[in-house]
């Protein structure tokens, strides 16, 4: 009983992380999604391809020693699917790539906030708040920052 316990709670434990619910979500949403392409190609292009062409792909067959049918016209039609399909994903995929290309990019771009400075007087790197100096025990002023700041433009 007690394995029966811990196999469950290791279960619960699967099923509750952030990354098998959102394959759960993607699975369903692909499903919908794959519907929708399905419908697409057998309600709406094979139909136009058929206007043009003269012909409807599910009905394409060949007959092979009388018996025997190859419908290679629906095989057509699952291949169409899967162009679509592949088409519509490959897009979404670029569009989100390029989005946290960007983001990191952005994220790049923002240097951080410098955390410490060099003292004028004896040029010990010291946090940047500080206002004595812990190496030579300067008082840092006011004036002492404009000098921090001027010798750190300066790129010193």
């Amino acid at each position: 009983m007690g394995k029966g316990k811990g196999f469950i709670h290791e279960f619960e434990k699967f099923i509750s992380r952030g990354n098998v619910m959102d394959m759960a979500v993607g699975v369903i949403i692909g499903g919908a999604f794959s519907s929708i392409i399905t419908s697409l190609v057998d309600d709406i292009l094979s139909p136009i391809l058929g206007i043009f062409g003269g012909l409807n792909f599910d009905e394409l067959s060949l007959n092979i020693m009388g018996d025997v049918t190859l419908k290679y016209g629906k095989f057509l039609t699952a291949v169409i699917n899967f162009l679509i399909m592949a088409l519509v994903i490959f897009c979404l995929v670029k569009a989100m790539n390029a989005l946290s290309s960007k983001m990191v990019h952005n994220k790049e771009a923002a240097p951080a906030a410098p955390t410490t400075k060099i003292c004028p007087f004896c040029k010990s790197e010291i946090p940047i708040g500080a206002t004595k100096c812990a190496h030579c025990t300067s008082e840092l002023t006011e004036d002492a920052g404009s000098v921090i700041n001027e010798a750190a433009a300066a790129g010193e």
